[in-house]
């Protein structure tokens, strides 16, 4: 049997894809909606998260799957085209995070060393999703998780090195709030829109299978990985800020943080933070491709969503069949969109699975655990979120809102369709209490 992930490194594996999601990708952006207020946006942003992973840890200490917040969802609902429809959106929200990641990590290495071309922008994207798909294909979890410690090891000292430098240099007048109905609309737009540099959590429980002791240590990776990053976020876009006037850091959006390091580092600072970019997003590829494709292995396994038998059941492919469709759409995304639209896509398809994850904590309270009430509230809170998030969606990028509305249309179409011929398996889903559960095939 293969050695499963310690709590250390499961929760390695989400800190490198929070990180890597926005704090390099898509700071520049920020600033430019929240202005100085963004330490505020990352704040209320982290509170976002941590209610909707009360409902996480709670569901995933007593359902241990592979399938993560799907199982979850069935067994509060059972089966149904909508439970398979937001599988289907699961899965692509990590096919779209590779996208990100592929994008992210060639606008930060080309320019580093001067190639900064169309050409070798596509010849990047390729060579480092199929680098990372041979690892996941290769080394399997032992491999992935202690990489994944190293590398976020890394990125984590370089941060600190950032955060000590951009305080030494503080100016305090650079952070002074403003408060004016202008700056506190800023921060709660950015603080929706950044809602998607905590999402990486939630793949703890798409891995809850290969992890050690994962009744304890699912609950405990979320809520120390989420409260790592926050440390992070907070740090990072104090020293940002208060060494840069929010003007200037708002010029300069996929490599705003190598800028802010330069007038306390120099030009070191520059190629340093590009440096701690190429790690940050590193980590956070290696992370999504491996959960992305032992997830997208389990949905079909279990008949979650459509898919061909006889590819996944034959030894020569196997479990692989989920990385290899993985990396191929995720390289597909990379291609045909832009950073900020795969960014937003992501926030929305995510948050639609957030909130079916806590109306099934709803449903299913007195059986896993947490307070009635303050389920219900977490509800009403990230249902707030997700419409901001269509809102603003709606009125910055018409094109992105539309794929956006296309994805969920196609997921739910294709479900239907589905579900008419046969009924989806359900899983083998392993609880704290009842050791296997198994539910017979119904045709």
């Amino acid at each position: 049997m293969e050695k499963k992930l310690s709590l250390i490194q499961a929760t390695a594996m989400a800190v490198g894809t929070m990180i890597g999601a926005s704090i390099f990708s898509i700071f520049g952006y920020g600033v430019r909606i929240a202005g100085n207020g963004l330490p505020f946006a990352f704040l209320l942003s982290g509170i976002y998260a941590l209610m909707v992973a009360y409902s996480y840890a709670h569901m995933g200490r007593k359902f241990i799957s592979n399938a993560g917040p799907i199982a979850f969802i069935q067994r509060a609902f059972g089966n149904s085209p909508v439970v398979g429809a937001l599988s289907i959106l699961m899965w692509f929200s990590y096919v779209i995070s590779i996208a990100l990641f592929a994008i992210s990590f060639a606008g930060y290495f080309l320019p580093l060393i001067h190639l900064d071309y169309p050409v070798f922008h596509t010849a990047v994207e390729v060579l480092v999703i199929a680098l990372f798909g041979a690892i996941s294909f290769f080394g399997g979890s032992q491999a992935v998780g202690k990489l994944e410690f190293w590398i976020v090891l890394t990125k984590l000292l370089i941060l600190l090195i950032f955060i000590v430098a951009g305080l030494s240099v503080i100016h305090i007048e650079y952070l002074k709030p403003q408060l004016n109905q202008h700056y506190l609309k800023g921060i709660l737009n950015a603080s929706v829109i950044f809602f998607l540099s905590y999402m990486g959590f939630g793949l703890i429980t798409n891995i809850s299978e290969n992890i050690e002791e994962p009744c304890k240590n699912v609950p405990r990776a979320i809520y120390l990985s989420i409260f790592i990053v926050m440390a992070v976020y907070l740090g990072v876009s104090v020293a940002a800020l208060g060494a840069l006037p929010a003007s200037e850091v708002a010029k300069y959006a996929e490599n705003a943080l190598a800028v802010a390091a330069q007038p306390a580092l120099g030009k070191l600072g520059f190629f340093l933070l590009s440096l701690g970019a190429l790690v940050s997003i590193s980590s956070a590829l290696n992370a999504t491709i491996y959960t992305g494709a032992n997830a997208s292995y389990a949905l079909m396994r279990d008949g979650y969503i459509p898919s061909p038998r006889s590819l996944v059941e034959k030894e020569w492919m196997g479990e692989h069949f989920g990385l290899y469709l993985t990396c191929g759409l995720g390289l597909i995304f990379t291609l045909f969109f832009n950073v900020t639209s795969v960014a937003s896509m992501i926030s929305i398809i995510t948050t639609a699975l957030y909130i079916g994850v806590i109306l099934s904590h709803l449903k299913l309270w007195e059986r896993v655990g947490g307070r009635k009430g303050l389920i219900f509230f977490n509800l009403i809170v990230i249902t707030f979120v997700a419409t901001q998030i269509a809102i603003y969606q709606f009125k910055n990028s018409k094109i992105t809102f539309l794929t956006t509305a296309v994805i969920f249309a196609v997921s739910l179409g294709l479900e239907f369709l589905y579900y008419s011929k046969k009924r989806a398996v359900l899983p083998f889903i392993r609880t704290e209490r009842e050791g296997v559960a198994e539910n017979p095939q119904v045709d």
